[in-house]
């Protein structure tokens, strides 16, 4: 494998490991800043998540565009090394304010998953972009993996180690990137950049308005909002049903992210070529929405970390979806493109967590009518449910025309 591909894939590893390394300590973390129940603390988390996910639905499209103008190199670059200086803002944070500053810096730096996902674009052919996806896809897997494991095992050593672990970790690749990483925007596809195209409002209608996109964009967002409730409520789903240790909700998570990798990263190929695009689409909608009823009435911790690993074989989803996209715009649109992606994700990650933690919350609070903390799963579900339907009539609309 090229070595500018793998500093990609590490590149997205760590933007994931930005969400699931604070996932494990973060009911912890948040009780040591401001004090308070489990409930409360969930609360919290919610908030957090969504500061990051707006800075990042802020400056996708902005970061998109200007990898399109200026290259993919420096974009990557610049971000990695603020990424390595936020983390250590995190480990130093002592209120609940310095975590939000963290969060707003994060999300930003988080924002260059477009630009990586434009460079791997860049590099594959037309008809196998989806399987470019993939690996990304994988790669972010393994930073599910590694995130909450590393999170968890560390947090043995406080709830600060892991983000003075995941510095030196992105200060590390940004070193490799400048020695590796070659500009794939050359002057037959460099566009000129314009602020109208780096809002993220009018560069989601712009590229919605493009034929069948529109759709697939909605489908892709309702699986994101639907997928954020991992993150969103396992921690505090763990503690609840099964009073996990975080060691134990960083390994569960880690099953989880190993099966995304194993996915994404190599039987996505096996569904592709058997299913096509669409069908792989359809059986990842399926597939979810048995997983989610699942995970929602689960009482068997045991159970549970069985199901945990199943429950990511429904995620050949996402690649499949932005290879139909990504087949659908010329060469010099990818970066605008996986810029909208990536705020059309963050707008799902600003809302899921408030919707996860309020539901979660809500059924289980000690005055709760109904204690139920798997609650916000059987929410999911329904949006895959919704997802599915949309899906349907998609490709009964084209089929009729």
């Amino acid at each position: 494998m090229p070595l500018p591909v793998i500093f990609i894939l590490i590149t997205v590893m760590l933007d994931a490991m930005g969400i699931g390394l604070i996932v494990p300590v973060m009911p912890d973390l948040i009780t040591e800043v401001t004090g308070g129940t489990l409930a409360n603390a969930a609360l919290w988390g919610g908030l957090l998540s969504t500061i990051f996910a707006v800075m990042q639905f802020l400056f996708g499209p902005l970061l998109g565009n200007l990898s399109d103008r200026f290259g993919r190199r420096p974009v990557l670059l610049v971000s990695l090394i603020v990424m390595a200086g936020d983390y250590v803002v995190m480990a130093l944070a002592g209120s609940i304010w310095l975590l939000f500053v963290g969060r707003v810096v994060g999300g930003i730096t988080a924002a260059t998953n477009a630009t990586a996902s434009a460079y791997m674009a860049d590099l594959s052919e037309p008809g196998k972009k989806a399987q470019g996806f993939g690996l990304i896809g994988a790669a972010f897997g393994m930073g599910f993996v590694l995130g909450p494991l590393i999170g968890g095992l560390l947090a043995e050593y406080g709830t600060r180690a892991p983000f003075w672990a995941a510095a030196g970790l992105s200060a590390a690749n940004a070193l490799f990137g400048y020695i590796v990483l070659r500009e794939t925007v050359t002057d037959r596809i460099r566009r000129p950049f314009e602020l109208r195209r780096a809002n993220p409002f009018r560069a989601l209608k712009a590229v919605a308005n493009l034929p069948g996109i529109g759709p697939l964009l909605t489908i892709f967002f309702l699986y994101q909002l639907a997928f954020m409730v991992y993150p969103a409520v396992w921690a505090y789903f763990g503690q609840a049903r099964f009073e996990w240790s975080p060691g134990m909700i960083g390994l569960s998570l880690g099953l989880f992210g190993v099966m995304m990798a194993v996915v994404q990263g190599g039987l996505i190929r096996l569904f592709l070529r058997k299913l096509g695009e669409r069908g792989t689409v359809l059986y990842g909608l399926i597939f979810d929405i048995v997983a989610f009823a699942a995970i929602a009435f689960v009482t068997s911790g045991a159970l549970a970390l069985i199901l945990t690993p199943l429950a990511a074989l429904g995620a050949v989803i996402t690649p499949a979806l932005q290879g139909m996209m990504s087949r659908a715009v010329g060469p010099s649109r990818q970066g605008e493109l996986q810029g909208v992606l990536t705020s059309t994700n963050a707008i799902a990650m600003i809302l899921s967590p408030l919707m996860m933690t309020t539901v979660f919350a809500a059924f289980t609070r000690s005055d709760a009518a109904v204690y139920f903390p798997g609650a916000p799963f059987l929410l999911s579900m329904g949006l895959m449910v919704l997802a599915l339907f949309l899906f349907m009539l998609r490709s009964g609309s084209r089929v009729s025309a």
